[in-house]
């Protein structure tokens, strides 16, 4: 069967395509060719059943949760649970980082068959983790373990592959004695190096990246060349490491391509404000325009307990610098594994970052969803400000806490809200000036109440999307109907159906 890039080469639109296109409101013979550029990738596994979403130039900018156990804590139950979190709260990928002593062959195969979105993994983690548990030691590690591995993770249906291909023995010497302030930070990247090191052999995914290439291509795994040398620390931002790495990452795509094997590259790490467009403007220029994946980037070291935040601030920028995908970053970053609500605040955090970006960079639903809240906001609709809103349930939760959670104001203003004011003495639409007096107060507005529909009345009479994201359709018995059938909008295009 052939690869999403094999087909694209030779002019054939795939199912796979003509979704996508879909989906980021482009033709399929556009989505075609930027997949034959390679400049766009579809991750999906011919082994995993799920709705595809694309990756590259001109589609909006993705967001992917890490999920997984490591050796000091994991329970599968939890790992399921923030999968469904992740996906809830909108998130188009997941990983799973998995590492550690227990069964990772079915933690891996239960989060492909309860995702639906892409899954991508890292297979050095297994195939360490099996070796050690085994007693083995670094020199007992062997290229044929790895790529077994990596054979087997295809036949389970993973969709794209973190390879760290591009540390060699050549890059490493950029690190060992030079003047990092965090030195390795890659957990993929330092087991390479450590194996070399201990061996003083070649990397196994450069020495055997053609037999990579061909297992992958078996699959349609699409590849995220692993940055190894990425910077751990703002301090380590854009030096000789980081670069050689790239240099060698951009002839790698190449030689990918020519297996018809779909490539994104992974992107730093921790980088000052002032350097992530230039970071995304390096990797774009050394990598062909290859799909850019970045792991935050954090702007600052010092937001422990708040990483979502810097991780958000550098994603936005990276984002409408031509960034495609961000990996996100949750409030336990550098502390512990999160749980469940570090996930969920993790994935918001980061679907607002990729939002700003792709209105910074002109993806047209950005702007029309945005215009559309906007919209709401001049009318005092409620209803239509939460559903435009990147997570409708809290947006609700803080409106329906409040003494005006039924008015058409908020606490934040009352009587002197601005936007109820400007619409009462607008002039532009010819009429004379208002009187203030006759502008209803809060005591006025008790009785207003009373006339108005409550929110429940309002959403069976317009219909409404539920938290989830669900819509439920309008009821004749006045009653939200909830016994009705919900169907699940695009991601994206829940918000946009015009009310009845």
């Amino acid at each position: 069967m052939a690869t999403q890039l094999q087909a694209a080469r030779d002019g054939k639109i795939t199912p796979e395509m003509a979704y996508v296109a879909e989906q980021e409101e482009l033709k399929p013979e556009e989505v075609r060719e930027l997949i034959a550029k390679g400049h766009l990738v579809i991750p999906k596994n011919h082994n995993h059943d799920f709705q595809p979403r694309a990756i590259g130039a001109r589609t909006r900018t993705k967001v992917n949760a890490n999920l997984g156990i490591s050796s000091d804590h994991g329970r599968l139950e939890e790992e399921l649970e923030k999968l469904k979190v992740s996906i809830e709260y909108g998130s188009d990928s997941v990983m799973d980082l998995s590492s550690g002593y227990q069964d990772l062959d079915h933690i891996r195969e239960q989060v492909i068959k309860n995702s639906s979105v892409m899954v991508g993994t890292v297979p050095i983690y297994g195939a360490m983790s099996d070796n050690i548990l085994k007693g083995g030691s670094f020199a007992d590690f062997s290229a044929r373990r790895l790529l077994n591995e990596i054979e087997k993770q295809g036949e389970q249906g993973v969709d794209y592959i973190t390879v760290h291909c591009g540390i060699t023995r050549q890059t490493l010497k950029y690190v060992d004695g030079r003047q990092r302030i965090v030195g390795i930070v890659s957990k993929g990247g330092s087991v390479h190096a450590a194996w070399m090191r201990a061996t003083g052999q070649e990397n196994p995914l450069y020495e055997f990246f053609d037999e990579l290439c061909e297992i992958a291509a078996r699959y349609d795994m699409t590849f995220s060349l692993g940055d190894s040398l990425r910077p751990g620390g703002t301090g380590d931002a854009t030096d000789a490491a980081q670069i050689q790495e790239l240099l060698i990452l951009g002839e790698l795509t190449k030689r990918a391509w020519q297996k018809g094997v779909q490539v994104m590259i992974e992107g730093p790490g921790h980088v000052p404000i002032n350097e992530i467009a230039a970071n995304v403007l390096l990797q774009k220029k050394l990598c062909h325009g290859a799909p850019f994946y970045v792991l935050g980037p954090l702007t600052i070291d010092t937001g422990a307990g708040y990483d979502h935040i810097t991780g958000a601030i550098g994603g936005a920028v990276a984002s409408a610098a031509g960034a495609d995908m961000l990996c996100y970053v949750t409030p336990a970053e550098h502390l512990r594994l999160p749980n469940a609500d570090d996930v969920r605040q993790g994935v918001i955090a980061t679907r607002i970052a990729a939002q700003s970006g792709d209105l910074g960079k002109g993806i047209p639903y950005a702007k029309r969803i945005n215009d559309k809240m906007s919209a709401a906001r001049k009318k005092l609709d409620w209803e239509t400000m939460f559903a435009c809103a990147i997570d409708p349930k809290e947006a609700r939760r803080f409106r329906e806490t409040s003494e005006d959670y039924d008015s058409d104001v908020c606490t934040m203003c009352g009587d002197l809200c601005a936007v109820r004011m400007d619409n009462f003495t607008d002039l532009g639409k010819g009429r004379a000036p208002a009187d203030l007096t006759k502008m209803p107060k809060s005591t006025d507005r008790e009785a207003l109440r009373k006339k108005k529909a409550t929110i429940a009345a309002k959403k069976a009479q317009e219909g409404f999307f539920d938290d989830n994201g669900l819509w439920v359709a309008p009821s004749s018995t006045g009653l939200p109907a909830r016994d009705a059938e919900p169907t699940r909008a695009p991601r994206g295009e829940r918000v946009l159906r015009d009310k009845k």
